[in-house]
């Protein structure tokens, strides 16, 4: 059986605009604008199954699109211990050695959180469990960090390639595929497009 895995990443917010590490933050109005509007446009596709990660942000976007989500805690953000809610220039500054570690070492977790391979090996562990079941179409709301890593698994791609994955605002990325392989669809927006006069 073919499996679908649709990930949504979730609306703007204000950490995101800051580049923080991770910090539970809600949407900011232009992220619930846009989630609404995509729900009104109709962009969100149909699945039998609905996710979404437990973070305010995941759960207000799951929301402002209309989507009746069961929390999974397998989606959960990028546990970045310490480090989380800070910026990352000021990371950067204080500890730039730890961030060069953290960059370089997909082991190192200088945060006291996960690690890049943690990271990897939580989401790839969910993901196999959906391809070896009969899941279907399964479409689920997650934090960027988890579908950069839901990626790099599916893929079978280096750990070092989660650094040259981007995931914006209200993107849909698509998994797909039976026996063990998938195949990628990435980064459809789901905002509809505005016409210039």
């Amino acid at each position: 059986m073919t499996v679908r895995v649709m990930l949504i990443s979730p609306g703007m917010n204000a950490a995101l605009r800051e580049a923080r590490f991770g910090g539970d933050a809600p949407l900011d109005d232009s992220g619930l604008r846009a989630a609404r509007a995509a729900a009104s446009a109709g962009s969100v596709p149909s699945a039998e199954r609905w996710l979404r990660g437990p973070s305010e942000r995941c759960t207000l976007t799951a929301e402002a699109l209309g989507l009746r989500t069961d929390h999974e805690h397998a989606l959960r953000d990028w546990e970045l211990g310490r480090w989380s809610g800070a910026r990352l220039s000021e990371v950067g500054a204080d500890e730039p050695d730890s961030v060069a570690a953290w960059l370089a070492d997909p082991s190192a977790a200088p945060h006291g959180g996960e690690s890049l391979l943690e990271l990897g090996d939580r989401v790839g562990a969910w993901l196999d469990a959906l391809h070896g079941g009969d899941a279907g179409r399964v479409l689920g709301v997650a934090e960027p960090a988890v579908i950069r890593a839901a990626v790099v698994h599916a893929l079978a791609l280096p750990r070092q390639a989660f650094w040259r994955l981007d995931v914006a605002p209200l993107t849909l990325t698509e998994l797909s595929g039976r026996s063990g392989r998938w195949n990628l669809g990435c980064g459809r927006t789901l905002v509809p497009e505005t016409k210039g006069g």
